[in-house]
């Protein structure tokens, strides 16, 4: 399981919108992980509990932890074709959408996600399959 010591977040996980986030990734050289999220369901309530101590994790390195909230920002939920959430998506420094995975998961999966896409050696596999 994932141990963030201290209290306190470094890194803010940021609300993208329709408005924001053209402007955002376009100037982002960053990994970006987007939960796609509705306040009226359960499995997103958990995951977005989740978020602080993801960013917390990454705060020393070039991610963004990001949410949207599907209700709110029609336009992204129709540019990711978001029909279940909680939906996870990260982009890479390409822009590029490089995973994404409907529903809830651990905390270790959407880390290896993200540290996927960083290079970081996951497993003992990992070298062979990248």
């Amino acid at each position: 399981m994932l141990k963030i010591e201290g209290g306190s977040c470094m890194q803010e996980v940021l609300e993208l919108t329709d408005l924001k986030y053209s402007s955002f990734v376009e100037k982002s050289d960053n990994v970006i992980f987007i939960d796609f999220y509705s306040d009226t369901c359960p499995p997103c309530q958990t995951l977005l509990s989740y978020l602080p101590n993801i960013a917390e994790h990454y705060a020393d390195e070039n991610v963004q932890i990001c949410k949207v909230n599907v209700a709110k920002n029609p336009k992204l939920a129709n540019k990711f074709m978001v029909q279940s959430v909680p939906l996870t998506v990260v982009i890479g420094r390409d822009k590029m959408v490089k995973k994404a995975q409907i529903g809830l998961q651990s905390i270790e999966s959407y880390t290896k996600m993200i540290d996927k896409e960083l290079g970081k050696k996951i497993g003992f596999f990992s070298r062979l399959f990248k």
